[in-house]
């Protein structure tokens, strides 16, 4: 691996608006500035409190048209949602060329859903063609990040930008313009540590990037070849002596950098192959990757160490695994559904199956991209076409909820986002708010 020094930096203090205090106080709970949540975890707040059932008359708070289609998440802070899309091109049922694809951040009012403002950027070509898997997640796959005060946004070949807000644009950086073999875009989302935006170009230029938040300069960067083929989005895991590791699956590996200059501390050799999409989780000082296709795996490692830590720290692996969507940890087990329809439990200490149960009612051949959730002790899985099923934390398989919206046929991709009382769903044509104490619904 070939890291390029980093550049000194001085950490600001992050201030944040009293009225966007209020206005998340008024909403109730934490809010979701990123892909998965707080942590990068897929767990809401310990008073996120979302309905269990739902449907167009029930607890539909408000249902907003977006101005094109996505499989990002949407993020919430400060009484306002951010999610991205894509419009022009890549739209089934077509629009136009390549030339005519714009990308574009959406911020809405979280109590109505009305749009503030939706900044467009045209698409910077050539861009890898809309066939094959492309086709199944399209232009708009990595979900904003924010820091209370500015949105963060990696639209693939066209860069990171950076707005405030009000919707300004306050910086644009490239990097990279490359495609991997199989021409799949971008997958992966940024994420903050301290001052810097980290991000994870194994597409574009087989390069994770850190650029200061502020200016957009590079910081630091880490370029290596088996970065092909990862489309995962990196978290941060607590290692030993209080140090943060940057820590994400690739190809045959499980990587622990550090977030302050991208070199690598430790990693571990994986059965996950081929090419790896789901993030990593961490609990209790373990670490979680699933992954990989055609070779498949799940594999569990202690956090921490120095080097090749394969003998060491690998504490069990698995064939059971996810192609797409992330796990959860809860009560001792790792949960989550397979892009081929199961809702699947493990133990999270020895790696043993608890139950693996195919979903009732599913529709086509990979009906789960979205990650599960865990708020109030439940899982949310919301699938591509079929609705949103919210199970049991237990280690016996119980299926509380089947929830569907009439008259929206297009893809479910993206992973919900929950705060407080209230659960929001994204579809390639409309962003849903789920509100546990709404019981009619607005437009």
């Amino acid at each position: 691996m070939k890291a390029t020094a980093p550049t000194p930096m001085t950490a600001p203090v992050l201030t944040v608006s009293l009225l966007a205090l209020l206005v998340a106080a008024a909403c109730g709970g934490a809010e979701w500035p990123r892909f998965r949540g707080p942590d990068g975890a897929g767990i809401a707040a310990a008073d996120a409190t979302p309905a269990t059932t739902w449907s167009e008359t029930s607890h539909l708070q408000w249902k907003a048209a977006l101005p094109g289609a996505g499989s990002s998440s949407p993020i919430v802070a400060g009484g306002r949602i951010f999610v991205s899309c894509y419009s022009g091109y890549g739209v089934d049922g077509g629009e136009g060329g390549q030339d005519q694809l714009v990308r574009h951040l959406v911020c809405l009012a979280r109590d109505s859903g009305k749009i503030l403002w939706d900044s467009a950027v045209p698409a910077e070509l050539p861009e890898d063609p809309y066939a094959g898997f492309l086709r199944e997640h399209g232009y708009a796959s990595s979900t904003p990040v924010t820091d209370g005060e500015h949105v963060f946004v990696f639209f693939g070949k066209s860069g990171v930008l950076a707005f405030d807000f009000d919707g300004h644009q306050l910086w644009k950086v490239n990097l990279g313009k490359r495609s991997s073999p199989r021409r799949w875009g971008s997958g992966a989302s940024p994420l903050l540590y301290e001052n810097l935006v980290i991000v994870n170009a194994a597409d574009e230029s087989r390069t994770l990037f850190a650029l200061d938040k502020r200016s957009g300069k590079e910081v630091w960067k880490t370029e290596v070849a088996a970065l092909d083929l990862s489309f995962v989005t990196p978290i941060l895991v607590a290692g030993e002596g209080g140090r943060s590791d940057l820590v994400l699956a690739v190809p045959g590996e499980l990587w622990g950098l550090n977030p302050e200059t991208g070199k690598l501390r430790w990693f571990a050799q994986t059965q996950i192959t081929g090419n790896v999409s789901p993030s990593v989780v961490a609990a209790d000082g373990v670490i979680y990757a699933t992954g990989g296709y055609p070779a498949q795996g799940t594999i569990a490692v202690r956090a921490g160490g120095k080097g090749d830590v394969t003998q060491s720290h690998v504490l069990w692996s698995s064939e059971t695994a996810s192609y797409v969507p992330s796990p959860v940890v809860c009560h001792g087990h790792l949960f989550f559904v397979s892009d081929q329809g199961f809702a699947t439990c493990m133990e999270a200490k020895t790696g043993k199956v608890v139950y693996k149960e195919r979903l009732p009612g599913l529709r086509g051949s990979k009906p789960f991209y979205a990650s599960v959730v865990l708020a109030n002790d439940r899982l949310y899985a919301a699938s591509r076409r079929a609705g949103t099923y919210v199970l049991a934390t237990t280690p016996k398989f119980a299926l509380l909820a089947h929830n569907t919206l009439a008259g929206d046929d297009s893809d479910f991709n993206g992973t919900p986002a929950v705060v407080g009382r209230q659960l929001f769903l994204r579809s390639n044509r409309f962003l849903y708010c789920i509100d546990a104490g709404a019981g009619g619904r607005s437009e």
